[in-house]
């Protein structure tokens, strides 16, 4: 990882920031057009009629859903501005009768995978794909939790079964703690860790970001962050971007802290090709629009399993 030090190299972009909640105040006004990318939801099917060992539903299979699924199904309209709490009971998990379940939204995460598909496109659409400027918000924190399930020391005395299972989850949380520990010295090795909590960082109203150089074939790789120092552990690819863009500024690519979308402004042709790929549930949107958690407007909140 190389961390940027020169803030300067983000000037231009803290010049064109917009207002509050708008798509210009994330991502910079004054692009010819811009895209709003909808960020899949985690889902699962449980087979209602088997249970599993602990008494419940069995667990059958995983999907990635489109917004689009779960407003089909709640009776919701998808549109430009459209929020996931208007498509859901107030963001909190929905289930269904057929054994399918959406877990929340999850606010400032691209996903790695999402955004390796991506970079193809924006690669394609600058003079500069080897020399990206990548930003995260330094209010990411310490990493995942780590939890234990207990073990009645009492009732395990004499069961093997159970001195093995307590066993396990021994060495399993060594294994963890191991490489939470590996995690914090590699963000420490790299500069990362240095950077979040001393700076220098990027400031625009109410964000400050750790800035540091990329390029378009790293970011391709979902693994990306396990290398570069990120503090990335256990399977879980977070911190993630909330910021890129190129040194000829030909785009910008923004997934503010509190969305669950990512903008990309850019030219038309760039755009047009993030709207026209299968891969993306996107919508065209303006830099003047809201995207605050009220600003669907069309849409009334949905009960639980409607």
């Amino acid at each position: 990882m190389r961390i940027v030090t020169d803030m300067a190299r983000g000037a231009w972009f803290v010049d064109r920031i917009g207002g509050w909640a708008e798509v210009g105040g994330v991502a910079g006004r004054g692009f010819e057009a811009y895209a709003r990318i909808l960020h899949p939801i985690d889902a699962s099917r449980s087979d209602l009629e088997r249970r599993d060992e602990w008494g419940y539903p069995l667990h059958v299979e995983d999907a990635r859903w489109p917004w689009a699924e779960v407003a089909r199904r709640n009776g919701k309209v998808m549109h430009p501005l459209v929020q996931w709490r208007r498509l859901t009971a107030d963001e909190r998990r929905m289930d269904w009768p057929d054994g399918w379940s959406t877990a929340q939204s999850r606010e400032g995460w691209l996903d790695p995978r999402l955004l390796g598909e991506l970079v193809t496109l924006l690669g394609a659409a600058t003079t500069t794909p080897d020399d990206l400027v990548a930003g995260v918000w330094i209010g990411w924190g310490g990493g995942e939790a780590i939890y234990f399930r207990a073990v009645d020391d009492d009732d395990a005395t004499d069961d093997i079964a159970a001195t093995a299972e307590r066993d396990a989850l021994h060495e399993s949380g060594l294994a963890m703690l191991a490489e939470r520990e590996r995690a914090r010295r590699e963000a420490q090795e790299s500069g990362y860790e240095e950077a979040r909590t001393a700076g220098p960082h990027l400031e625009i109203p109410g964000r400050e970001f750790v800035l540091f150089e990329t390029d378009v074939q790293r970011l391709a790789d979902p693994d990306w962050g396990y290398r570069d120092g990120l503090g990335w552990a256990m399977g879980h690819r977070d911190p993630s971007l909330q910021l890129l863009w190129p040194e000829d500024h030909a785009w910008v690519l923004a997934s503010e802290i509190d969305w669950d979308s990512t903008i990309v402004a850019g030219d038309r042709r760039l755009i047009d090709a993030v709207l026209a790929d299968p891969r993306f549930e996107s919508y065209g949107v303006g830099e003047a629009d809201k995207l605050s958690w009220d600003g669907d407007t069309i849409n009334r909140e949905a009960s639980s399993g409607e």
